[in-house]
């Protein structure tokens, strides 16, 4: 059979999960989207066909002739295409492939930079990273490890490997430009923020007693990335997380002038699931993590005595 005569296969997905859990709902939880893309999917998969898959009436996702006919064949067809991913997935791993979650900030600005350590540390060890939006997206994954914040969700064991401190940062130009000695001093410059930690900057303002501060701008960015670039850039001031932004600060690229109050929150944690978590590979990133996130910790610890003093 040509390849081409096969339907998509995020459509094939929806529907599969549809029809098997008789809700659109609850298929959209299981695949981790919203329910119009579900019923996007399924409306393709129907165009494709030419033929109706659910009955429209029903409050319930009730599948016609065709579409229970067509659950019939997709969801083994699924189950195998599952099976033999996973097959795939435990060769590579035993091969020493250890998949880890990490949000994209994270990732980018302290766990990269680190990998080349931890490659010296564990030649026979592949990480391979891959990021999700949310907390809650990567605990759906299908990796070995998650690095995220405090989580207590059942099945799996965390440990602490890293502190997190916030102070306000800008870059060295925009220092020389708007000088930033106390939090007053904020009313003339723009405060960048990022859409997923919107409270980072009033948590800060009400410990420095100064609340209803308006800045002269504010700037939001989607992802905390796109927030510290900007930072880099002079575009503002942005509530730093020094574990994450340490090399910029040594280099002199981001600038910590004030020191008080610090806004400390859980740290970061690594987590697998209990059943794997005495694995050898779960143990070797466990203690690289542990003993990198430590070393991290004095660093920042260092600069925040020399320069915030």
């Amino acid at each position: 059979m040509s390849r081409s005569r096969l339907p998509p296969l995020n459509a094939i997905k929806s529907f599969e999960a549809a029809a098997r859990l008789r809700s659109f709902t609850r298929a959209a939880d299981e695949l981790n989207v919203t329910h119009g893309a579900v019923s996007r999917q399924i409306r393709l998969l129907e165009d494709w066909l030419g033929i109706r898959l659910f009955l429209r009436t029903s409050r319930n996702a009730v599948p016609t002739q065709a579409g229970t006919e067509l659950l019939a064949e997709a969801g083994p067809a699924l189950d195998r295409l599952a099976a033999v991913s996973r097959r795939m997935q435990n060769r590579g791993r035993a091969r020493g492939l250890l998949q880890v979650s990490a949000l994209p900030t994270f990732a980018m600005r302290w766990l990269i930079p680190r990998l080349p350590d931890f490659q010296r540390h564990h030649p026979g060890l592949e990480m391979r990273i891959v990021t999700a939006s949310t907390p809650a997206e990567q605990f759906r994954m299908d990796v070995d490890a998650v690095i995220s914040g405090p989580s207590r969700l059942p099945g799996w064991v965390g440990t602490r490997f890293l502190g997190e401190v916030r102070l306000p940062v800008l870059s060295s130009d925009l220092m020389s430009k708007l000088p930033l000695r106390t939090p007053a001093d904020l009313e003339r410059h723009t405060l960048l923020h990022a859409a997923t930690l919107r409270d980072a900057w009033p948590r800060w303002m009400a410990a420095a007693n100064v609340p209803d501060l308006k800045p002269a701008r504010d700037e939001v960015f989607e992802h905390f990335y796109f927030a510290i670039q900007a930072a880099l850039e002079g575009l503002g001031v942005v509530m730093g997380p020094l574990a994450l932004i340490s090399d910029d600060l040594r280099a002199g690229r981001l600038l910590a002038p004030i020191s008080e109050p610090v806004l400390r929150t859980r740290g970061y944690f690594v987590y697998a699931l209990e059943a794997s978590s005495d694995a050898p590979a779960i143990c070797a990133l466990r203690k690289w993590l542990v003993a990198a996130g430590s070393l991290a910790e004095t660093e920042f610890a260092r600069y925040l005595s020399a320069n915030c003093s």
